[in-house]
């Protein structure tokens, strides 16, 4: 048995999440969680919201709420929300809670006794009509690589380049939109991350199997340019950890709190130890999956991402870590996704831009949106929503394939041989090639599954599900019970023990229809298939089962237009 640690890049606090952000990271994380227990192997998957920094501090202010019950309050919305999506979180964290606060200020402690952290006078952009320094998002303006017209102190969302507010072209204050802007003396700590540039660089080339979507970005923030720079991680906040050297104050850095980015990856850490507490286990429970003197040496750590986290991940978390000098796990495999777009643009949280999750749940199960959002994941580039294209793949993979193999099999069966599997009948030449069609699908699955390859693992599922159907044209049980009922008995038979195959192996992607399909075969047997020819005859003659309600609803031409009227781009 395996042990698989999981995680997901945290959402920020600043509102509900569009489902651009749920397939770059959660979902297909929740996927591979899934299947990793399905296989047997022990899995710990953590996710939190990401509550510090600007954006916090904004989101609450616009909401007329102290930002600490802002964050409070949207932490259990993103709960919930994650909830009806069906993510199957071991523990969903904060990175506001003490034992982030703890570890944040321990990293730091040591990365200065390691001489990795320097004390650096700067000049930053302070906002006289809102008597402040404006770091990050505080700031807006055009970004000087691409030109794009709201750009953020931190990072460009249009091209992903990270950025410092005094790089931005007409800069601007994002409290008041006041111009009214100068650049005054101030003290924070950077990361000496360029002391650590070969290091990383080595550890990143010995990662052969990672996505090139992943190393590229990596080398290119290495390399381009001057190369890896040194990076701030103290902030003039007042929502965030305080600045301290372990338990020890920081003399000079009074007032200041860690930048987000910094505290943020940690809380992975920190979300570990969140869980035992919540447990009621001991802390040598959390320590056995991240520190590698305790058990972790062991343990096969997997991050999923958008692509604009990738340099956060890649280089400033790996340097904390490397830089403290402890055995902490580092990741073995990042799987990184390109972006969804929304018919024609961006999904945006800032701008309200897209189908956000409340709104998905609000008007369809999450199945219908698990399935889709996974079979068109932008692995290999970017990908589009539309509402034609959503509406045409659930309604011919899910509705017209599997709901109607199962509907057809369960109604055909009730209405000749009664809510019992039937007996009689030996295996058919048209089920032997089933099985060996099946034998062979399923290890690919398998294989794409292990590699993270998230639309191939939903091609091939489908590919399964399309089997079934073929099997039933080929075999026509119906126009063999007419001559030979056993015959007919039999591939039915083996047709209702496929439907709770399907409904094992199809978990990972559908859990609630999975779900649906094991009770109306009256079965609670999960365990992952291996020999098809035994999994198929599970379900022995009188065995009971009954037929399902309809497993997919087609959605349509009317609910499309509507749904896409409604969301036609902005959130309200």
């Amino acid at each position: 048995m395996a042990r698989i640690l999981i995680t997901s890049a945290i959402p920020y606090i600043n509102g509900i999440k569009h489902l651009g952000n749920l397939v770059g990271s959660q979902l297909p994380a929740d996927l591979y969680a899934r299947y990793n227990r399905g296989r047997g192997n022990e899995v710990l998957f953590l996710c939190a919201t990401d509550e510090h920094g600007t954006p916090a501090e904004l989101a609450a202010t616009k909401a007329g709420m102290a930002v600490e019950e802002y964050c409070a309050q949207m932490h259990q919305t993103q709960a919930e929300l994650a909830a009806g999506f069906r993510l199957s979180f071991d523990h969903f964290g904060r990175s506001s809670s003490p034992q982030n606060h703890r570890l944040t200020q321990y990293f730091a402690g040591l990365l200065a006794e390691n001489g990795l952290i320097e004390e650096v006078s700067e000049r930053q952009v302070f906002s006289k009509a809102d008597d402040r320094f404006l770091p990050d998002r505080y700031i807006e303006g055009t970004c000087p690589n691409c030109g794009y017209d709201k750009a953020r102190g931190d990072q460009c969302e249009n091209c992903t380049k990270q950025l410092d507010p005094t790089d931005l072209i007409e800069p601007r204050s994002a409290i008041s939109g006041s111009t009214d802007l100068e650049v005054r003396e101030t003290k924070h700590l950077y990361l000496k991350q360029s002391k650590l540039k070969d290091d990383l660089d080595a550890w990143i080339d010995a990662q052969q199997d990672w996505p090139i979507l992943t190393t590229s970005i990596a080398k290119k923030w290495l390399h381009d340019g001057d190369g890896l720079q040194d990076r701030g991680i103290t902030r003039d906040l007042y929502w965030g950890v305080p600045v301290k050297k372990g338990d020890a104050p920081w003399p000079g850095m009074e007032g200041k709190v860690f930048y987000v980015w910094f505290d943020a990856p940690i809380e992975y850490i920190a979300c570990a130890a969140e869980w035992a507490e919540a447990q009621g286990i001991d802390e040598a429970q959390w320590w056995r999956w991240w520190r590698t003197d305790e058990g972790a040496d062991d343990v096969r750590y997997v991050q999923f991402m958008g692509k604009d986290n990738v340099p956060f991940h890649t280089l400033s978390f790996p340097a904390t870590i490397k830089g403290s000098g402890e055995p902490w796990k580092l990741v073995d495999y990042i799987k990184s996704f390109n972006y969804l777009n929304y018919d024609g643009g961006q999904f945006s949280t800032s701008q309200g831009r897209g189908i956000f999750m409340d709104q998905a749940l609000d008007i369809l199960p999450a199945d219908y949106w698990r399935w889709w959002l996974l079979s068109h994941a932008p692995e290999s580039s970017d990908a589009e929503f539309t509402w034609e294209n959503f509406q045409a793949s659930v309604n011919k993979d899910l509705a017209d394939v599997l709901g109607n193999f199962v509907s057809r099999v369960t109604k055909f069966c009730r209405s000749k041989f009664g809510e019992t599997v039937p007996a009689g009948g030996s295996l058919s030449p048209e089920g032997q090639a089933l099985i060996d069609e099946l034998t062979t699908r399923l290890k690919a699955y398998e294989q794409h599954m292990d590699a993270i390859e998230v639309r191939k693992s939903a091609a091939e599922l489908r590919a399964m599900w399309v089997a079934g159907n073929e099997f039933l044209q080929e075999a026509a049980p119906w126009s063999k019970f007419k001559t030979d009922p056993e015959a007919a008995a039999a591939d039915i038979r083996l047709a209702l023990n496929l439907i709770a195959f399907y409904a094992v192996i199809s978990a990972p992607f559908i859990p609630d229809a999975a779900d649906q399909l094991l009770s109306a075969m009256q079965t609670e047997t999960t365990a992952w298939p291996s020999d098809i020819a035994k999994v198929l005859a599970r379900l022995e003659p009188g065995h009971g089962f009954t037929v399902p309600d309809s497993l997919f609803a087609k959605i349509t031409d009317e609910q499309r237009e509507d749904w896409a009227t409604r969301f036609a781009g902005i959130r309200n």
